[in-house]
């Protein structure tokens, strides 16, 4: 009768660990594995205006450009502008003052440059102005080549 007893007990005690074990596995909600929020780790919005500022600048173009998981967007040389992105580590003052070799005319005819949105998880809000079209081809790379 000892024996009965005590083997009633232990497999009280393993199904009831068993069903707690159950209960919370089933009270926990499946969460998603999303670990950059609303945009992905790195995606962001390129535009090319004329005019003196961001604000009074006229919208020539402008390109989607995300580098993450793989380079993609409305940009057509998405994989060259990431992998160029990524040499300066997301810098987009090192992209627009890169030194270049052409020679420049002296017009002020100011086209502006801006970066919008997130890279590598981190926010970015960009703006540059160059002093002509042709500055701006010189030696700057395809980030703003579109």
């Amino acid at each position: 009768m000892r024996y009965i007893t005590g083997a009633v007990a232990l497999g009280a005690a393993l199904v009831l660990g068993a069903l707690s074990t159950t209960a919370q596995a089933a009270t926990a909600p499946a969460q998603p594995a999303r670990t950059g929020g609303l945009y992905a780790p790195t995606e962001m919005v390129l535009t090319v205006g004329q005019g003196d500022s961001r604000a009074t600048a006229t919208s020539l173009r402008a390109a989607t450009l995300s580098c993450m998981p793989t380079a993609s967007g409305s940009h057509p040389y998405a994989k060259a502008a990431c992998a160029q992105l990524r040499l300066v580590s997301g810098d987009f003052a090192k992209v627009t003052e890169a030194e270049g070799q052409r020679m420049c005319n002296k017009i002020w005819a100011p086209i502006v440059v801006t970066a919008d949105g997130v890279w590598q998880g981190r926010r970015i809000s960009y703006t540059h102005t160059f002093a002509n079209s042709c500055e701006m081809a010189d030696g700057k790379g395809t980030v703003f080549e579109f």
